[in-house]
């Protein structure tokens, strides 16, 4: 059915003209003559090829091909024999199917040293070309090439689902989820620690997410590239995930695929999953936004953000479509000591639901009753996950009927969920994997086994206190007026005093001039087709922005002007700021 009474011009491709000459190639044939052309011209006696882990494999054997290296050394065979990276890896894991702990250890701790040491004298003795490949490539030996190949995680998940083991396991069977943990906690942490390290060093980078098409760039390019970036308002390149509680709404408003049954998740404006286009003349290359947190992140996240959060982006812009589908799970998030005892993370899922549409019977879950009894509760919990009676979910959790543009806040602790028929526009700060599920409704996933459910952790977090007259009053669109003149109105949606995000509604009848103020801005165009995003001093180029597109502005870009089109009265933003 349709959703909208007008033409979705939603971007699922957004590219950022990188200015300048940068030398870039496009394509197996062109990068790999690129490759062996710098090979020649440095004379190259040591050539490395250090990867993100999930990097296709095809990438070792065409260069090989190529270059034809008198010695190859794959680093897969530095690693430590599987049983002794299991019982490492066995701490961070755990037997939980989702939930691990973050990983602190350095690459170098996986790799044998008396293997490594071994490969360093094969290198010094070899006469000819040596290749070296594989995750950590440059810790082997001095280059003469080095070369950075890289893979966004959302990419390594999609390989994870056809069949790819991850880099420390010897597991191509195994659970999609438990691969994803072992990525999210161990994996991802860990390389990307060596990657910031060793990447900007490198001479080239090469981008593998496209299989068929790669895309190579100068690393002063990329660098030059992720600079301009932080510079002024860009937006990422969307992702989207289809669930068993997943509806129709995207499909229509994001112009996406007829084949899955549905679109649960819209990953819009998440830096740790999704990814930037930088286009470098007839090459477009696609690069993690994670390289721009890490590597500029004073620049894109601003010193004060930087100083309290480190380079982690606490601004997260997602969707949750139930519009034709069915309940979210009930869940709740860990409050921050429980997360960082437990798990090893310096924050947790503070979050809001903005809702952009819904079905006439859309709701949110949202707080609990007054009066319950806490032991009841988690007692019904258990026995509807032991396959009892379902949970009576009424009984115990509020429900809010819920409207377009309606704002509940969500602190860590509270328990919630929206209903089917509805769209959420998802702000949160979020570490993405801790949610503590309660009930699922009885379902199974989409792989046919039971989606994990958390009832004693969920229990140990919940907030008891957070019931019926306390959620009206501080979570149910508390609504506070901050300015309003004849160009725009500007209303402060929360987020509430718990959490660290401050979200505004502005609605821009002509303008509305901002400033980040040295600090990240993030927004979602929540209601009208289109509006522009200029710089007041013409310091970067206006940007269009369109209905439900998440836009990030850079603590470096200063002032800007959202501007409302003439053939429009008024537009809507949702903009969010991290807490001072």
């Amino acid at each position: 059915m349709p959703y909208l009474n007008f033409e979705s011009h939603y971007d699922k491709a957004p590219e950022i003209e990188v200015a300048g000459e940068h030398a870039s190639w496009g394509g197996w044939e062109s990068v790999l003559g690129a490759i062996c052309a710098r090979a020649a011209h440095a004379k190259a006696h040591v050539i490395a090829i250090d990867c993100y882990p999930g990097v296709d494999d095809v990438l070792l054997g065409l260069v090989s091909q190529r270059l034809a290296p008198e010695l190859v050394v794959d680093m897969r065979g530095l690693l430590l024999p599987q049983e002794r990276l299991n019982d490492i890896l066995s701490p961070f894991l755990t037997d939980d199917r989702v939930r691990g702990r973050m990983c602190f250890m350095q690459l170098s701790e996986f790799l044998d040293a008396q293997k490594v040491e071994d490969a360093r004298r094969q290198v010094e003795k070899a006469e000819g070309l040596v290749l070296v490949y594989g995750v950590g490539a440059t810790l082997v030996a001095d280059t003469d090439l080095a070369i950075y190949a890289d893979l966004a995680r959302w990419e390594t998940q999609q390989r994870y689902r056809e069949g790819a083991p991850n880099y420390l396991l010897d597991n191509p069977d195994e659970d999609q989820l438990r691969k994803v943990k072992c990525g999210f906690f161990v994996e991802w942490r860990v390389a990307d620690r060596h990657k910031f390290d060793v990447m900007p060093d490198c001479d080239l980078y090469l981008d593998t997410n496209d299989r068929d098409n790669p895309a190579m760039v100068e690393v002063e390019g990329l660098l030059a590239g992720l600079a301009q970036t932080a510079r002024a308002p860009f937006r990422l390149v969307p992702s989207f995930e289809p669930g068993v509680w997943g509806g129709q709404w995207m499909r229509e408003v994001c112009h996406l695929s007829p084949e899955p049954p549905n679109f649960a998740w819209g990953f819009d404006g998440v830096p740790e999953e999704n990814s930037l286009y930088l286009r470098f003349g007839d090459v477009r290359l696609e690069t993690p936004a994670m390289n721009l947190t890490k590597l500029m992140p004073r620049e894109f996240l601003g010193r004060r953000t930087y100083a309290r959060w480190g380079a982690e982006c606490p601004i997260r812009f997602d969707f949750l479509d139930t519009m034709g589908g069915q309940n979210l799970s009930l869940q709740v998030h860990p409050t921050t000591e429980y997360i960082h005892e437990h798990f090893g993370m310096t924050y947790t899922q503070n979050e809001s639901y903005y809702i952009l549409d819904t079905e006439d019977d859309g709701a949110v879950y949202l707080g609990l009753k007054e009066g319950i009894d806490p032991a009841a509760m988690v007692a019904d919990l258990r026995e509807a996950q032991a396959g009892g009676a379902p949970f009576d979910t009424e009984r115990y959790v509020n429900r809010w009927p819920a409207k377009k543009h309606d704002h509940f806040l969500i602190p860590a602790g509270t328990p919630h969920c929206s209903s089917a028929g509805t769209m959420v526009l998802e702000v949160s700060a979020s570490p993405l994997i801790f949610t503590f599920k309660l009930w699922d409704w009885g379902r199974l996933g989409m792989d046919g086994l039971p989606r994990p459910i958390h009832i004693e952790d969920g229990r140990r977090v919940m907030d008891w206190d957070c019931t019926t007259s306390w959620v009206r009053e501080n979570l149910v669109n508390a609504f506070e007026p901050v300015s309003e003149d004849e160009a725009c109105t500007v209303t402060h949606t929360g987020l509430h005093e718990l959490e660290p995000v401050e979200t505004r509604a502005i609605d821009v009848r002509t303008s509305y001039e901002g400033t980040t103020a040295g600090e990240l801005c993030v927004f979602n165009l929540v209601e009208g087709q289109h509006a522009r995003i200029v710089s007041p001093t013409g310091a970067w180029e206006p940007l269009e922005v369109h209905y439900a597109e998440t836009v990030f502005v850079p603590a470096d870009a200063g002032d800007f002007r959202i501007e409302c089109p003439e053939d429009a009265s008024e537009v809507r933003v949702l903009m969010a700021t991290p807490r001072a």
